[in-house]
């Protein structure tokens, strides 16, 4: 585990796309894996603006190669819907970057059969080769994708039911109204995550710092989805200092500073 402490949520942002483009620009590139949320606004905002400085040909060659699974999608809302986080995949990277929505994969929110729909999205990711770089935000209940607590590590792809802290987290884009939230999602589970080939998670914020200091530091647990990362080869964290403010000073040795 690589854990590196920066200045501040927009270095951290600009450092994510960075390893981001980084991958794109890769040879024998296996799908990445992306995530949605307001933790990940500003790191799309900068890969938009490092992918606007390439060169013409550098920008087609990452066009070209593009191919993206995304972790989850609400039940019951489609592409056309503004709350959908296939809506805001597209605003925020499909079209920017003019790439084809087959390009930028999610479930299909609008499913007859939802847990179907898991099963086919994991097929369709298996037949593309699995994940290369898995991008993850952390919940404020140490969820990951939306695999809920308790979660063990071997979860699969499937339908879940959100807990009330994730309602309550994600009630912003939906006038701030969590009952207004659609109660169940379509996710990748743990299992897809941990068989990514790299996995690079992003916490920013005060409010994140003592769940991501369990996740990092207790032992894994059901209880903290995310503490089953602490058993992948090469996780990379990315945190600002208000993030950072739960691990203890002791250990900062075992850290990568910046």
């Amino acid at each position: 585990m690589q854990v590196t402490v920066l200045a501040d949520a927009e270095v951290v942002a600009a450092a994510a796309a960075e390893r981001l483009l980084q991958d794109r620009r890769g040879s024998d590139q296996l799908p990445l894996g992306l995530a949605t949320g307001r933790t990940m606004v500003p790191v799309y905002a900068a890969l938009r603006r490092r992918f606007d400085r390439l060169s013409g040909p550098e920008q087609q060659a990452i066009r070209q190669g593009w191919r993206s699974f995304n972790l989850d999608e609400y039940l019951g809302l489609g592409p056309s819907d503004p709350r959908s986080f296939a809506a805001f995949m597209a605003e925020q990277l499909q079209g920017p970057l003019g790439l084809a929505p087959i390009q930028v994969q999610l479930p299909d929110g609008l499913a007859v059969d939802s847990q179907q729909e898991a099963g086919r999205y994991l097929e369709a990711l298996t037949a593309a080769g699995g994940i290369g770089l898995q991008l993850l935000g952390l919940g404020s209940n140490g969820h990951v994708g939306f695999n809920e607590p308790p979660c063990g590590p071997e979860a699969p792809s499937r339908c879940l039911a959100l807990s009330a802290a994730t309602l309550a987290q994600n009630a912003a884009a939906f006038g701030g109204d969590a009952a207004a939230v659609p109660h169940q999602a379509i996710t990748l589970g743990l299992a897809e995550i941990l068989s990514a080939e790299r996995i690079l998670l992003v916490v920013t914020g005060s409010a994140k710092a003592q769940i991501l200091r369990r996740a990092l530091l207790e032992p894994p647990c059901p209880q903290v989805p995310a503490s089953w990362l602490q058993g992948h080869p090469r996780l990379e964290v990315l945190v600002d200092g208000a993030g950072a403010a739960a691990l203890p000073p002791d250990l900062t040795c075992r850290f990568a500073k910046a």
